[in-house]
């Protein structure tokens, strides 16, 4: 398994507008995955898991909301390792719309 990617996308929402905010748009996220789809979702506490499913591949991510940021944590599998940079820029770049 390759490292994790992981990104830090900052707010000044407060915890539970940027958990209201997340709730309602995580499924944005899918289309960091070319052809992705979220296929499930947990909320544990303040930490939403998920499963995207792109590329034949299945990829798990953890979105974990802080007081004044959220920690997104994306595990992808060997195959789709080579575009964790690209994922990554995309995920900070694109990441506070989530927020919107």
């Amino acid at each position: 398994m390759s490292e994790p990617v992981t990104v830090d996308i900052p707010h000044k929402l407060g915890k539970a507008e940027a958990r209201r905010r997340v709730e309602q748009g995580f499924g944005k996220l899918a289309d960091f995955i070319p052809g992705g789809s979220v296929t499930q979702h947990a909320w544990t506490g303040d930490s939403l898991s998920f499963t995207v499913e792109g590329m034949g591949q299945r990829i798990a991510a953890r979105l974990d909301i802080a007081e004044d940021k959220v920690h997104a944590v994306v595990d992808l599998p060997p195959f789709l390792a080579l575009f964790a940079d690209k994922i990554r820029g995309k995920l900070a770049k694109e990441g506070p719309r989530l927020l919107e």
